[in-house]
């Protein structure tokens, strides 16, 4: 027969017959028949019969082969000796493995010309497999991809396309089944290369791999153990990419596993337990598609069977982070069962397990588990902070009184071993990401639970203050530690788990319970926690400012602020010493006045902005003193601020009810109003205590027109539909003014004398008629 030339035409085509394999299914050695290619059939014939000799013997030797295989390889004159030298080079490649040098000397023997050539080229010779060729290509390339600079060659990812669509190829009828194989084994190989490289990764997500992965493994194809491990290293690089790309297909596989999860009762289902952890996206999609319901459901299916048998720690330890997982992403929507019933007693076994597990963990100081399992740990300490949220909020898992408490038993001996962990906690280790995971967890607890471990809390509260300014101080350790702490998060994408780098964030909750009371207040004092706290809220405006035009509010800093105002105004109210003896105050009220009208010109700060009007009012009533406050342009401004806030907030509506004008809160602050009402209260008081200390603060309401706005709405509204506090807090600032101020008591007796009687102020009234 002719031996059909490979690809574009390279010379003059030979004669020949060739009898050829791929992974030793046929007989290497070839004979070519011709003019040209006689002289060459002698030496590939002899290559041919040294090579089979020199199994089993040294890598010398078989280097030594190799190097006059490749010499054959180089002196081929036309595709015929070209492709029967290669033979003999794959023949030797697959006999063994060899090293990176000799691959690299197969590469610059070869080329990418010639393997190109091979993966187009669809004849084959007589009595040989049909795909020959393209399986020598793809053997070829599958070597060059083990060359760390020559898998991210174009020439290499260029066939990407080539690579999905011989691993979702099928056998058809007459197809060699090894020469097949062999052809899917060496594409994984070069996808597996080539996904260790982000550049790699991109262009698999690109060219379609991940809906090709998804298709070998719906299949149960040959390679489908492959896809799987492939998909979940691209999921865990680039999963929002994958997700966004290829979400049908992704959701196919997810419900694929998700069923066998849900029937598998062999080792399998624990194995699954790990996979599936990858297979969740990092936002609610499973939520937003009715059809895909059943997903959570067999997942809530799977995890009960398991969590309820009696298990090893091998067995539990995968269950507890896939239900970390859920609950971290989910919530409890995955908690699907058809019963309330059900519904709690699944609650309460994967919160009861989980804080044994942490006790075990870090009660034992022979265990030494943190460092073995930080992220089982990890896992554990969602599904308490879950359990909390339940025990709180309701949720929508609706929990008896005494389940209630029993939970929070449970959860109160999981914290107090927290505690103790911490005790224990060396210098060395206060890097230790783990470490950072459990002052997080400690500071959920402080948030919601004011009264158990109250002392224990106490006793760790120096320690809590020493880590959370480390950590502030240390940006640049902070840092390195952020790779670690992705590691320990229940989301693996990288894209998706941003770690804060402070641990003041999870903390300031917890200390604005503590700062209300005196023990704990006085600890924080002694500890030099209200210097650390303006450091703090210094930076975290400087972030806010730079970014408080973002689209999603309020943000991580904005949250800090405020919370870093509710302590502050706690020590305002119960420590006026210290706020008059500490420097840092004044430089906090300068901060708070010079910036209170930048949040006031945009709705969406409306709350921050109450915060920092009431701390800078509380302040300036202590502060009355300091160069600050006397008349300077930035006080003035901060007042006049102020009184907007305070005079924007309500105004008159008609009740078509009883067809009476009442006083309401005006729209603007009404979505706020539950945070904002008891501030405004607050700093309506403030306000009026401010007016006999700053002699220069009644003209500027008299040019605000404040004192007309009041009286209007007193005009307007119906006196019995006024709430007393409303009218109380207006009498604070009127009387004051009116004890103070000679033009704006003369502008009240002008415009609404008959109003204090009217609506109750005595002291306004008493005011009013004094001379």
């Amino acid at each position: 027969m002719r031996c059909v030339s490979i690809g574009p035409d390279r010379g003059t085509r030979t004669e020949g017959v060739a009898r050829v394999g791929v992974r030793g299914h046929c007989n290497p050695a070839v004979v070519c028949r011709g003019v040209e290619g006689e002289g060459v059939a002698v030496t590939i014939t002899l290559m041919a019969s040294n090579s089979e000799n020199l199994c089993g013997t040294e890598d010398l030797a078989r280097n030594k082969t190799l190097g006059r295989c490749l010499q054959v390889l180089q002196d081929a004159k036309n595709d015929s000796e070209q492709f029967a030298a290669l033979l003999l080079v794959t023949k030797v490649v697959k006999a063994g493995e060899i090293d990176a040098a000799a691959r690299r000397r197969i590469f610059d023997a070869i080329g990418f010309s010639f393997p190109n050539r091979l993966l187009v080229t669809k004849e084959s010779p007589h009595g040989c497999p049909s795909q020959i060729f393209r399986a020598l290509g793809m053997t070829l390339l599958a070597c060059f991809s083990t060359n760390p600079d020559l898998v991210i060659h174009p020439q290499i990812l260029n066939k990407i396309s080539i690579f999905n669509e011989i691993i979702c190829s099928e056998v058809d009828a007459g197809t060699d089944i090894a020469t097949f194989t062999s052809m899917i084994d060496d594409s994984f190989q070069c996808l597996q290369a080539i996904s260790a490289h982000p550049q790699g990764q991109r262009h698999l997500v690109a060219e379609g791999t991940v809906s090709a992965l998804c298709q070998v493994y719906l299949n149960q194809s040959h390679g489908h153990v492959q896809a799987l491990c492939l998909l979940i290293g691209l999921l865990n690089t680039m999963e929002n990419k994958c997700w966004k790309s290829c979400k049908p297909d992704l959701l196919k596989v997810l419900n694929k596993l998700s069923e066998q999860f849900a029937t598998e009762e062999d080792h399998q289902k624990f194995e699954l337990c790990s996979v599936l952890q990858h297979f969740l996206p990092a936002v609610p999609i499973l939520t937003e598609d009715p059809s895909l319901i059943e997903c959570l459901k067999n997942l809530h299916t799977g995890l009960f069977s398991i969590l309820r048998s009696k298990l090893n720690s091998s067995q539990r330890d995968p269950a507890l982070k896939l239900a970390g997982l859920l609950l971290t992403v989910y919530g409890s929507d995955w908690i699907l069962a058809e019963n309330s019933e059900a519904n709690r007693k699944f609650l309460a076994l994967m919160v009861n397990l989980a804080c044994v597990e942490v006790r075990i963990c870090l009660e034992d100081p022979n265990l030494n588990a943190p460092h073995f399992k930080p992220d089982v740990i990890t896992a554990c300490y969602s599904i308490i902070e879950f359990g909390m949220m339940v025990c709180v909020l309701g949720e929508k898992v609706c929990l008896t009184e005494t389940e209630s408490s029993q939970l929070v038993q449970i959860m109160v001996e999981a914290f107090g071993a927290v505690i103790g962990y911490f005790k224990q906690v060396t210098e060395e280790q206060l890097w230790d990401p783990f470490l950072y995971a459990s002052v997080r967890i400690l500071g959920a607890w402080m948030a919601e639970e004011t009264y158990a471990l109250r002392q224990e809390i106490c006793d760790v509260l120096p320690f809590l203050i020493c880590y959370a300014q480390k950590m502030f101080e240390c940006p640049r350790k902070s840092d390195d530690l952020n790779n670690q702490v992705k590691g320990l998060s229940l989301a693996d994408s990288p894209e998706v788990t941003m770690w804060p780098k402070d641990a003041l964030r999870f903390l300031l909750p917890g200390f604005c319970h503590l700062s209300a009371e005196d023990a704990p207040r006085r600890i924080l004092i002694s500890d030099g926690f209200h210097v650390l706290l303006l450091r703090y809220f210094t930076q975290q405006w400087e972030v806010f400012s730079s970014s408080k035009n973002a689209s999603v509010l309020p943000d991580d800093a904005e949250m800090s602020l405020r919370t870093a105002c509710g302590i502050f105004l706690n020590l305002v109210i119960t420590e006026p010493a210290l706020i008059r003896q500490e420097e840092c105050f004044s430089s906090l009220l300068s901060l708070l006045m010079e910036s209170l009208q930048s949040l006031l010109c945009n709705q969406l700060h409306l709350i921050l902005a109450a915060n920092f009007t009431t701390l800078g009012l509380m302040m300036s009533r202590i502060l009355a003193d300091t160069p600050v406050l006397q008349g300077t342009t930035v006080s003035k401004g901060f007042f006049r601020g102020a009184i907007h806030f305070l005079s924007k907030a309500h105004t008159t509506q008609l009740n078509r009810i009883d067809d009476r004008t009442q006083i309401v809160v005006t729209e603007r602050y009404q979505e706020g109003w539950d945070q904002i009402s008891e501030l405004w209260f607050l700093g309506m008081q403030a306000f009026g205590s401010c007016v006999p200390l700053l002699p220069w603060l009644p003209q500027s309401v008299i040019e605000s027109e404040w004192l007309r706005d009041i009286f209007n709405l007193l005009n307007k509204s119906s006196p019995v539909t006024v709430e007393f506090d409303l009218i109380a807090a207006f009498q604070s600032v009127l009387a004051e003014l009116a004890k103070n101020s000679k033009p704006c008591k003369d502008i009240m007796l002008s415009i609404g004398e008959e109003k204090a009687n009217l609506y109750g102020m005595a002291a306004l009234e008493q005011c009013l008629s004094q001379n």
